[in-house]
Parts: structure tokens; sequence; C-alpha cells
């Protein structure tokens, strides 16, 4: 294997020659051995950093153009579109687990952007930090990184997905209209509903969560580049939050602006916080949602068996023929790692000490992996499960009609406490309702038959 010497205020260190990572990258390797392989920074980072140090060489070109040339600003531009579409993504190989500010992942972006722009021009013309980093510091670079990644990610990832369950919700709903079953609360029999009223309890659950992470993630688009080391902005030219935040804006094209207070921006993670929130009501909703499938596919014969499931693959290595709620159970793991994650989220962003947060990789990295695992895990619950739903409207009906809490009907007619007695004769003598009004004189049969429609109680 071949290297290069690299230096950097340290000295010099030996990289591999064919990679396009420097010296502070180099330390960070050889120092953080934590996680390697399992937990490198988030691609949605990366990609975020390509964004952002495009967004600063376009702002330092007007700017500063003395110092931003053209040249330099053509070489940028090149290296930073590449790092955005992915293809130098092999160059970014740190973990999670390194400094709390991100520095070395900001460093990161620095030398690949200065060293596949040096190899563009076959001399050195760009330097790291006095031009990849022009007007930047890793402790704005780091946290303006964060919202992009996090505000795309959930624009591209999740809520596309969300659209085709709640689209997919609204379909079971129309083929199930006019189907009549038994309600369950505390797990015990209630009063009839209609399946697809149960259905649209699911749909609109989901369509509230949908607003609700709109509502949180559009505080996402307040971005910290231009506070610079401590939020005074120090180094960086005056005009350029505004300006880099209305460039990040034209490559994302995404509404970013310039936050306001920059010492905030610095040490605060409640826009994250906020908006993980709601990813957690997301997760939560899933988990009730997959748990209802899985009770209602419960069985076949055993359970309740009120809807059919896709059977997906064989789910015992000893009883053939055993078939598996599977999706339903990756659902609610995954629902159950994003709450976890939550308290990372919250956690991560209590760590400010003084000007700065020094728990952002972790931050990121919780945050980022909540949405991705509920994109991926709503469109699998979708396309393996929820689209291949299907009614067993024959055993919705004899539950229907073995239900004492249709007594609810008769209540109106012959007081609570009476309708009680019906319920609880019919119960103990396994008759039913009629014959335990009769048997009670509550009621005669013509009246009994002519106020008693399950299908009207809905």
């Amino acid at each position: 294997m071949k290297y290069r010497i690299e230096h950097d205020s340290m000295g010099e260190i030996e990289v591999e020659e064919s990679r396009l990572w420097g010296a502070q990258t180099q330390r960070s390797l050889e120092n953080f051995r934590i996680g390697v392989g399992l937990e490198t920074m988030p691609s949605e980072i990366i990609h975020a950093f390509g964004i952002l140090k495009l967004a600063a060489a376009r702002a330092n070109a007007e700017l500063c153009p003395e110092r931003m040339t053209e040249q330099k600003l053509s070489l940028i531009t090149s290296a930073a579109e590449k790092i955005i579409s992915g293809e130098l993504d092999e160059h970014f190989p740190l973990v999670v687990w390194q400094t709390g500010s991100g520095t070395q992942t900001n460093m990161n972006a620095n030398e690949v952007i200065a060293n596949y722009g040096n190899l563009l021009a076959q001399e050195k013309i760009l330097h790291p930090n006095d031009d990849v980093n022009m007007s930047q510091s890793s402790n704005d670079t780091f946290p303006t990184a964060m919202h992009i990644a996090a505000l795309r990610s959930i624009r591209e990832l999740l809520l596309p997905a969300l659209d085709l369950m709640i689209d997919e919700l609204c379909r079971l709903e129309r083929e199930n209209e006019g189907v009549i079953k038994s309600g369950r609360t505390h797990l015990q029999d209630a009063t009839p509903i209609s399946f697809s009223g149960e259905i649209s309890g699911w749909r609109s659950s989901l369509e509230k969560d949908r607003k609700m992470i709109k509502l949180a993630s559009a505080e996402l688009c307040s971005l910290a580049l231009g506070g610079t080391a401590v939020g005074t902005g120090l180094n960086a030219p005056d005009g350029f939050d505004t300006l880099v935040a209305r460039k990040v804006a034209e490559i994302t094209s995404i509404p970013f602006i310039t936050e306001d207070n920059k010492y905030h921006a610095l040490t605060s993670k409640d826009e994250l916080v906020f908006a993980h929130g709601a990813l957690k009501a997301l997760a939560s909703d899933l988990w009730k949602i997959a748990n209802d499938v899985r009770w209602l596919a419960s069985g076949p014969r055993c359970g309740l068996g009120e809807i059919k499931i896709p059977e997906n693959e064989p789910g015992s290595s000893i009883m053939p023929g055993k078939v598996n709620p599977t999706q339903c159970e990756a659902m609610t793991m995954v629902a159950l790692q994003v709450i976890a994650n939550d308290t990372a989220v919250g956690m991560a962003a209590s760590q400010g000490n003084f000007e700065l947060n020094v728990f952002m990789p972790v931050c990121a990295y919780n945050f980022l992996q909540s949405v991705r695992l509920l994109a991926d895990a709503i469109e699998s619950f979708r396309a393996n499960c929820v689209c291949g739903i299907v009614a067993n409207r024959e055993r919705m009906q004899e539950y229907l009609n073995n239900s004492l809490m249709l007594v609810t009907a008769l209540s109106p007619y012959v007081g609570y406490e009476n309708a009680a007695k019906i319920a609880k004769l019919a119960y103990s003598q396994n008759i039913t309702l009629k014959e335990a009004t009769l048997k009670l004189g509550l009621m005669d049969e013509s009246r009994f038959d002519e106020i008693f429609h399950p299908e009207q109680m809905v």
C-alpha cells in the first residue's frame, strides 16, 4: 500500500495515497477507533457539508472576491458537487464518536474538497482552512449541516413514505365502507363500529402526525452559519450569514434563513429536540396501528382473525404452516428505537457548555437514524402488509352477533341497571340477549325486534 505525507499544525502524518482526506482526518481515524465500520458519520451529514461548503464559497466569492477567486470557486464547486451527489462518500471514514463539536468531520470535508480541487488543478491552489473553511468554523458548520440534513431527510424520505401510507389507508377505508364489527375497549367487547371507521382512525392519526412534523421541522430552516467560533461572527465578512443562508436555500430549494441569534444557534439544539418530538409522536401512532393489525389478524383460528394479512414467509422452524405478523413486529421495533432515540436527542441537546454544544454528532446520528428507520419501516409495512389487508367479514359478523355490549341499544328503553341484568344473564347462561330480555320479562319479542338493530349503532 502506498502512502503520501500530509501535514497540519501538529506536524506530518502518513495518509493512504488513494484517499482524498488529509492530516486531521487521519489523526481522527487513528485516535477514535470506536464503532469503526458500523457507526460512521451519516451520509446525510456529509452531503449537507457539501451543500454548505458550496454555498459558503459562493458567498465568499461575492463578498471577498480577492480571496475567493474564480479559480478557487470553480475548484470548490466541482468537489462540493461530487460530495453532494455521494460520489465521494468513501473519503469520509470518520465515526460519530469523535469530538463533540464535529470538528474532525468539518475538516474531513475541507481536506477532501481541497485535495480533490488540487488534483483537478494539478497544483496546490486550495488550502483546507484558508479557502474551503473561509468565513466558517466547525462550531457553526456542524450545526448548520445538522439542520440541512435533518430537514432534507424529512422532506425527501419520510414525508413521501408517509403520504403513500395515508393513501393506502384511504383506499382500505373506501373498500370497507358498510362493514360493521364489534368495537373493543380495554381489550374487552364494546359497542359496534364500522371497520372503515376504525381504519379512518389510523389514517387520521398519521395525517395529524404529518402536520406536526411539518410544523416542528419548519424551525430547522434557521442556520447557524456565520456565527463562526462562539457566535460573534469573527473572521466572517459583514452580511455573510444572510447571504450564505440564501445560497443554501438556492441549492436545496428549501427556504433556509440565517438564525438571528448565533449564540443560541451554536449552543442550543432545541429545534432538533422539537422536531424529533414529532417523530416520536409518529412512532407512537405507528406502534399502535401495527399492534391493532397484528391483534386483528391473530389466529388464524384461535385468535381474533377479523382480518387477513399477507403471508410473506414461514413463521416457524418447527411448526409447519405457521405464519407470523412480521411486518408488524418490525414496525413496532422501529417505533421503540425512535422513542429511545428521542431520549438521546434530548439529553444531547442539554449538554451545551457556555458557547457550544459538545454532543452534536450523537444528536445528529440519532435524529437521522429515526428519520431513516421510520421512512423505511413505513414503506415496508405499507407494501408488505397494509396493502394486502382483507376483512374477514364472516368472522366480524359472528363476533358482532355474539357481543353482549349490543345490550347498550336497550338501555334507553329498559334502563341501565336492567340492561346490565340482561347482559349478565345472557353471559352466565350462554344465551342470546333476546332470550335473556324475554326471560326477564323486560320486553316482548316484537318490541325487541323493532328496536334492536346493531347495524344502526355505529
